[in-house]
């Protein structure tokens, strides 16, 4: 046999096919998906509220709405419900001026600051973006501060060297930002990446399982009615996730050790992450068998990146943002940030799981019920003989 015959055997046709399309499909959808880091950042709604009496507050308000490079900038809000908001991560950073701002900048008698608040479980790049932007943003105002109060303080001339030292300190403490992180996350990328991780190795599994669950299923058509193999499928779908999932919570408890009174939550939600995508997965397999498995490649690169872990939904393209509403790993990422690291219920990301799988569920059973040709149930020799004897007796 040649090489060349080789080449054109099944397995070597199959095998180049899979090399150039997961590589057309991995750079195609990563690629042009993460031009939103920073392109997209403009488009992270921040809130900026004013409680200051004074005219410093509204100064640095102005400022700060004309100069930040934020194009959803709300203003007319209270700080409480604006806290709410960047709980739930419908906001990116707070900035609250408070009342007495402008007071303690004229007394000069304790330090003025402005509360920079950001929230830390939920999208990587949000938090170390917004980190960012308030370092620069407390480094301006602290500069600008100093300069003010040393225009009015160096006035006066041949002061003793006491009094110098204490207006220095002044000068220096005029103005101290006060960064405010709520819901953090343990040092270290294992702890930002786990609801990630997490939800991948169920869904990675589920696909995998999908792939080979409905692969029995249509090798034993005729040995059963195609109604009780869709059972056993599920059946055998979630003894995987059960199984699969208590030694995956496992493995993250080993590595990250989370709160050990999670540890039920967090399987139960895996439990639930499996049979979701393991449905979501199986609608391209039950439709079109193994070249099924090709489509999902394409559909779970999509969902790493609309999955919310890295970017949010405010900074997605369309493509990817469309696919975060369908996606199960889009509301398992949020509803493990939810359960491990934030202070809100994961509950609403559990409820759209739950639709998602659904609904999934469903079309899969139309497909079964109305693609999937019936065929008659062959009766074993063992059953005909069991038959036979029970009518003789």
């Amino acid at each position: 046999m040649k090489f060349s015959a080789f080449l054109k055997t099944r397995g070597a046709t199959a095998a180049i096919f899979m090399g150039i399309f997961y590589a057309v499909a991995m750079l195609g959808i990563f690629l042009p998906g993460y031009t939103a880091i920073p392109g997209n950042v403009d488009k992270l709604p921040i809130a900026i509220i004013n409680d200051d009496a004074g005219k410093n507050g509204a100064m640095i308000a102005g400022n700060l709405q004309e100069n930040l490079p934020f194009k959803e900038i709300e203003t007319d809000i209270t700080n409480k419900q604006a806290l709410k908001d960047l709980e739930h991560n419908d906001l990116a950073l707070v900035v609250h001026i408070p009342k007495t701002f402008s007071e303690n900048i004229q007394k000069g008698e304790a330090s003025s600051s402005i509360d920079f608040t950001i929230n830390e479980a939920g999208a990587t790049v949000v938090s170390s973006t917004m980190n960012s932007v308030v370092t620069e943003i407390n480094s301006q105002l602290s500069t600008q501060f100093s300069q003010q109060t040393a225009q009015g303080v160096l006035m006066n001339f041949n002061v003793p060297e006491k009094q110098a030292a204490e207006l220095a300190e002044k000068i220096e403490k005029s103005y101290v930002g006060n960064v405010v992180t709520i819901n953090e996350i343990p040092d270290g990328m294992n702890h930002n990446m786990l609801p990630m991780f997490l939800t991948m190795a169920g869904y990675v599994g589920a696909m995998i399982g999908a792939m080979q669950l409905v692969g029995a299923f249509r090798a034993s058509r005729g040995k059963a009615s195609k109604t009780r193999l869709f059972t056993y499928v599920q059946m055998a779908a979630l003894l995987i996730a059960v199984v699969s999932s208590i030694i995956a919570v496992g493995v993250a408890y080993l590595i990250d050790k989370p709160s050990g009174d999670l540890f039920f939550g967090i399987v139960g939600q895996q439990i639930l992450n499996y049979m979701v995508c393991f449905n979501f997965t199986a609608i391209l397999i039950f439709l079109f068998g193994e070249g099924g498995m090709i489509l999902n490649l394409p559909i779970l690169l999509m969902q790493t990146i609309a999955n919310g872990a890295t970017i949010t939904r405010d900074m997605m393209h369309a493509p990817y943002e469309w696919m975060s509403h369908i996606s199960p790993m889009y509301y398992s990422v949020q509803a493990y940030f939810a359960n491990l690291f934030g202070s809100i219920s994961p509950s609403p990301y559990i409820w759209s799981m739950v639709a998602v799988g659904a609904v999934a569920m469903l079309i899969n059973m139309a497909i079964v019920a109305f693609l999937h040709k019936p065929m008659p149930v062959q009766v074993s020799e063992t059953e005909v003989e069991k038959k036979a004897a029970e009518i003789t007796a």
